[in-house]
């Protein structure tokens, strides 16, 4: 299974290329990641997780240019990998039905009061699963 989450393009996005800059794609995926952790979960009034996981690694593969601002695009999560105190989110960034962008970025789940990794709660692996597929 997937999220589906909606982020605003700004127009302020676009560079002087015209096309939305990179650095604007890992913003997209942060807020669509805080979406799938915890605004949504309080939406459907669970409590939120994963607040306390930060980003080790990021990738992004550029496939397809947007040259558009002022307007939503989708976001799909899904885990890839489930470790002891990481994991690892896909996601692909949709406009008018085609792919722009693959990104991928291993997070660690940290407590707050060591500043260090911890190990994931059973809830967060729960929750965690129900989203795991197998990388392509």
């Amino acid at each position: 299974m997937r999220y589906l989450a909606k982020v605003h393009v700004r127009w302020d996005d676009l560079d002087a290329f015209g096309h939305i800059n990179n650095a604007k794609y890992l913003t997209y995926v942060q807020e669509a990641r805080s979406d799938f952790t915890w605004f949504s979960r309080q939406k459907a009034g669970k409590t939120p997780l994963l607040f306390d996981m930060v980003v080790a690694r990021a990738e992004v593969d550029y496939i397809e240019p947007i040259y558009d601002g002022g307007m939503d695009v989708d976001c799909q999560i899904w885990i890839t990998r489930i470790g002891n105190a990481s994991f690892e989110m896909e996601y692909e960034i949709i406009h008018k039905g085609v792919i722009r962008a693959r990104v991928k970025t291993t997070q660690v789940a940290v407590s707050v009061e060591t500043k260090r990794s911890r190990p994931l709660s059973d809830e967060e692996r729960e929750f965690l699963a129900e989203y795991l597929e197998e990388p392509k």
